[in-house]
């Protein structure tokens, strides 16, 4: 597959120090950069059990003291929503994260698995017993276009949970964190979305929401909180907002991590600015799997292929992006 470089040029200016590249302490853990893989929608498991490919993946994106999120991890077996995602509610896949969290920390790394439950974005195929999804509303979602523009995604009414059904759930994503600290996972955080408006998700107040959640998160001494910013509310779409993170940055007590289509420059001076501690990159990431290397020299980025996102291929558009010394 041909991968075409973006216009730039190394920098000789790249022994300055570049913010993105400042040490920073997040709890217990002493991060080298500010560089972090956020958590993707990947889709190369299958029957929700993580493959040997996914060890290459994240150990060509592992650096010292370098963090990555995991891919969306089911909680349970009534979580998942997509073809080809893990989960982590078995002991078959708590065994196969083990190698993939070794191949991380083998190379210095830290790993924070990603847990999530997609509620009422799935249908019967996914669900045990072909059942209905669970949801906290019995209202159906209208069919979605993927990304690639081309795959349409699905999804049945969902059942509203009654009020004594909500810890059931609870449980799994209790569940759900101790496997992922038996498969090695350094801690958990959360990752909220509050000016999120795909998948009709959106909220009447997301600025009052976000702070609320900020400021709420403090009691239980969470170790990070990691936001989408509001310019990103469409999925895949970036867009002039009036609105950003700082707000909800200064309410929190640990460590930020800001996400949401940024750049070497604009990632650059979010942290010299003070509006965030970490920027997580995605698409530029899956697509340059040395991209804090990349950063540093200011060299050319490989451009990500859309239409490899979700082929659930175990090489292409996953673990074939070149590396810099790799590049003729």
């Amino acid at each position: 597959m041909e991968r075409q470089a973006e216009a730039g040029e190394e920098d000789s200016t790249a022994d300055l120090q570049i913010p993105l590249l400042t040490p920073y302490q997040m709890g217990n853990f002493q991060l080298s950069h500010r560089i972090v893989l956020a958590p993707m929608t990947r889709q190369r498991s299958f029957n929700n059990v993580p493959q040997p490919h996914a060890i290459l993946y994240y150990a060509q994106r592992a650096t010292k003291g370098g963090l990555l999120i995991s891919e969306a991890t089911g909680v349970s077996d009534t979580a998942q929503g997509f073809p080809h995602t893990p989960g982590i509610w078995t002991k078959e896949q708590v065994e196969a994260w083990k190698p993939i969290v070794d191949a991380v920390h083998a190379k210095g790394g830290i790993f924070f698995c990603q847990i999530w439950h997609v509620g009422r974005v799935s249908n019967h195929g996914f669900q045990p017993n072909g059942q209905a999804p669970i949801s906290s509303t019995d209202k159906e979602l209208t069919p979605q276009i993927r990304d690639n523009s081309v795959d349409v995604l699905e999804f049945s009414p969902p059942q509203r949970l009654r009020t004594d059904e909500i810890p059931l759930v609870i449980n799994d994503f209790r569940l759900a964190a101790r496997n992922a600290m038996e498969a090695g996972s350094d801690k958990v955080g959360i990752r909220l979305h509050p000016f999120a408006d795909y998948l009709e998700s959106g909220d009447s107040n997301p600025k009052a929401l976000g702070l609320y959640m900020a400021e709420s998160l403090n009691r239980f001494n969470v170790l990070y909180c990691h936001m989408t910013e509001p310019r990103m509310e469409k999925a895949g779409e970036k867009s002039e907002s009036p609105h950003n993170l700082v707000p909800m940055r200064k309410a929190f007590n640990g460590t930020f991590i800001s996400a949401g289509g940024y750049g070497r420059e604009d990632g650059n001076q979010a942290v010299a600015e003070n509006r965030t501690d970490l920027i997580a990159f995605g698409r530029s990431f899956l697509a340059n799997p040395d991209l804090p290397r990349r950063f540093e020299l200011n060299a050319l980025l490989n451009k990500y292929d859309r239409e490899t996102f979700y082929v659930p291929e175990p090489v292409i558009g996953y673990t074939d992006y070149p590396f810099l010394d790799t590049i003729a």
